[in-house]
């Protein structure tokens, strides 16, 4: 293969990776949207008072939410850094050098993945706990 083939499919791998942990992050900046109204909502006074354990219960999805923050983190740092380090595939010349990157990204979208179905599931017990105590309007 000649070497000006070669620049433009690596360009192309590059951006295919690239572009799809820019969906990664764009997950989980809604992510961030999320949290922030479930922070409200449970700092908020909208639940039945005489719900047996409520503190304790709201206070159990505080310390979850957190530890999410603290994750969700992590994983971004993981994205920006991968997506940094892909400048470096451009170099590749065969599939043994491409085949690190690779794994890493793959990696990294298993971490991914499993951030939003772990969060997706917390969420719905969130959702399903406050929905069954919320104060009702009176008439």
């Amino acid at each position: 293969m000649e070497k000006s083939k070669i620049k433009p499919e690596q360009e192309k791998k590059v951006e295919l990776l690239y572009a799809e942990s820019q969906n990664w992050k764009s997950s989980l900046y809604l992510v961030i949207d999320e949290v922030t109204f479930i922070d409200n909502l449970l700092n908020s006074y909208v639940f039945e008072p005489n719900t047996p354990n409520l503190f304790e219960r709201l206070q159990k999805y505080q310390a979850q939410i957190k530890k999410n923050k603290e994750r969700k983190n992590i994983v971004l740092d993981s994205i920006d850094k991968h997506q940094k380090d892909l400048g470096g595939m451009l170099e590749c010349t065969d599939y043994a050098c491409d085949l690190g990157y690779y794994q890493k990204h793959e990696a990294i979208k298993a971490e991914v993945v499993g951030f939003l179905e772990n969060f997706q599931l917390l969420k719905s017990e969130i959702f399903n706990y406050a929905g069954g105590i919320l104060k009702k309007r009176k008439p």
